[in-house]
């Protein structure tokens, strides 16, 4: 089954609208879906090494605009949501303490979600809920997204061969790592 997944995306790459469904997946992770966008851009660049940067700069520009969906979420829904609610349950205040100090390492809590596993819809979401403010969080955003994506362009785009040959050597144990990547994000954002 892994097997049949990666070789679907693999040939992925070759379809005419690859990149729109790359730019998709960018979007909704960057505010609501669990699934990060490289597990289509990975495969994408190792089966079109020429198109590492423009693969890239799609995933950097729909991350973005989803992350600024996920910015919206949070600034609007919290307001008429989640205030209401800490209010009666008398939190109010603790939220606005934890919303300005959230602010105050706020560049450095999207950069370090944008370019680490951790899940970035958390981090925009977060950052509309605590009104940082917008240009930081664009700004953050393309640094942080941009350097995620173009690094990891760039050495499939050097090394493509030999990683390909890596990644489908030993394409379960690949698989078992990236799931519990993708767990142990979650774990961090729940328990830590």
């Amino acid at each position: 089954m892994i097997q049949r997944l990666y070789d679907w995306t693999l040939g992925l790459a070759d379809h005419p609208r690859a990149l729109w469904v790359l730019a998709l997946v960018a979007f909704v992770e960057s505010s609501f879906f669990p699934i990060p966008p490289d597990v289509i851009m990975i495969p994408m660049i190792l089966a079109r090494p020429n198109r590492a940067f423009v693969i890239a700069a799609t995933a950097l520009f729909a991350s973005v605009i989803g992350g600024l969906f996920g910015y919206a979420i949070g600034a609007f829904a919290f307001e008429t949501l989640g205030a209401p609610i800490l209010q009666s349950l008398g939190k109010a205040d603790a939220m606005a303490e934890f919303a300005t100090r959230f602010n105050d390492m706020g560049f450095w809590a999207v950069l370090t979600a944008g370019v680490t596993p951790f899940p970035y819809k958390v981090i925009t979401i977060m950052s509309g809920w605590t009104a940082m403010p917008l240009g930081t969080f664009i700004a953050t955003s393309i640094l942080a997204r941009g350097i995620r994506f173009f690094l990891v362009a760039a050495l499939l785009y050097k090394y493509g061969a030999p990683v390909r040959d890596f990644i489908e050597r030993r394409l379960p144990l690949m698989f078992i790592l990236a799931v519990l990547l993708l767990l142990g994000g979650f774990y961090a954002v729940k328990f830590l």
